[in-house]
């Protein structure tokens, strides 16, 4: 099956360090792969981190890496001197990247994830990331992004407790599937996410499910999370419990987490207070930025909010502009040499 994306950008405005056909469809990426991952033989290599370390170092071109239908239970890191890789599959319910490690079994958070990217201009594109350790494990993280430069496009990111560590480095997702429990995306890093699914799933008993918890601690600290033209709705094993579950939109790690969520689908699965605190029956600090913008959906109703003086139920453009692609991770400055999909404001 061929999966094809929009493409942004004519072949003669790529930069010059990107080949002229290099464009940004999975059909045109996989002729166009320097490697091949295959489980049956057929390819250059029959593990994702093989290949990986068969990559150039430092590279100022990009390196494109197929990876073939297939699950593939392994764990993978992308040192930072392998910049500038793409990892290209067969769709997000096909080639599949696994593993379970978790912080119960004594492994920390930080390295419990299936996937760890650390070098800059990581793209993957129609594939799953994926943490099976399950809502009993604690923290285990199915991608971990310490990366600059970073995009996931029309993947899936499969997990519970800390699905995705947003760790650090300008990111963007488009178009991709996240699923979770508590504090199921998480960080320190600038992210924006663009038309994602962004799915709670029923977590253990006595458990409220947390979409996000955003830590920035200074005023110059680069950070913040931005989900927009979002669908924020529940699993099929959440949405029968959900009167007894309660969900939010998250909960400020930091004394200075910011988080907006402007211009997507919110549905009833959200308590009406929207956001929870770090520490309970404790208003976090008043230098948070928790803020909604023209949502839509039977959880959009801001009028049971919390009160917080960090909370704003945004009214003017120009304040929700500030978390667009085009502000937040200045986007249109690099997001183009990667061919996938994005809009720059609101």
């Amino acid at each position: 099956m061929i999966f094809t994306s929009c493409l942004a950008l004519a072949v003669d405005e790529f930069p010059s360090w990107i080949e002229k056909n290099f464009l940004q469809t999975s059909k045109v990426l996989k002729m166009n792969a320097n490697l091949v991952v295959a489980k049956d033989g057929s390819g250059d290599y029959v593990t994702v981190k093989e290949a990986v370390g068969a990559a150039p170092e430092n590279s100022p071109t990009r390196f494109i890496i197929y990876i073939k239908q297939g699950v593939y239970s392994e764990i993978v890191e992308i040192g930072s001197s392998k910049t500038n890789i793409t990892f290209v599959g067969d769709g997000q319910d096909s080639t599949i990247l696994t593993g379970s490690l978790n912080k119960k079994d004594g492994v920390k958070t930080f390295f419990s994830a299936t996937v760890a990217v650390n070098g800059d201009g990581f793209v993957a594109q129609d594939l799953c990331f994926q943490n099976t350790a399950g809502p009993s494990k604690s923290q285990a993280v199915a991608l971990r992004v310490s990366a600059e430069r970073a995009v996931i496009y029309r993947c899936r990111i499969d997990g519970y407790q800390d699905t995705l560590y947003a760790f650090s480095g300008s990111q963007f997702y488009r178009e991709s599937y996240i699923t979770g429990t508590v504090d199921f995306i998480f960080g320190h890093a600038p992210a924006v996410f663009q038309y994602c699914q962004i799915v709670a799933r029923k977590p253990n008993h006595g458990q409220s499910n947390m979409v996000t918890a955003q830590n920035r601690d200074t005023q110059d600290q680069k950070s913040g999370f931005t989900l927009q033209r979002c669908n924020i709705t529940a699993s099929a094993d959440l949405s029968p419990v959900k009167s007894t579950v309660k969900t939010y939109l998250g909960r400020p790690w930091g004394v200075m987490s910011t988080v907006v969520v402007m211009e997507s689908f919110i549905d009833d699965h959200i308590d009406p207070a929207g956001w929870y605190p770090w520490d309970i029956g404790k208003e976090p600090s008043p230098s948070i930025y928790y803020g909604e913008f023209g949502n839509y959906g039977p959880g959009a109703n801001t009028s049971e909010r919390v009160t917080w003086k960090g909370f704003r139920a945004i009214q003017d453009p120009k304040e929700a502009e500030r978390f667009t692609v085009g502000q937040l991770i200045h986007g249109e400055l690099w997001l183009n040499t990667t061919g996938v999909p994005y809009e720059t404001g609101l």
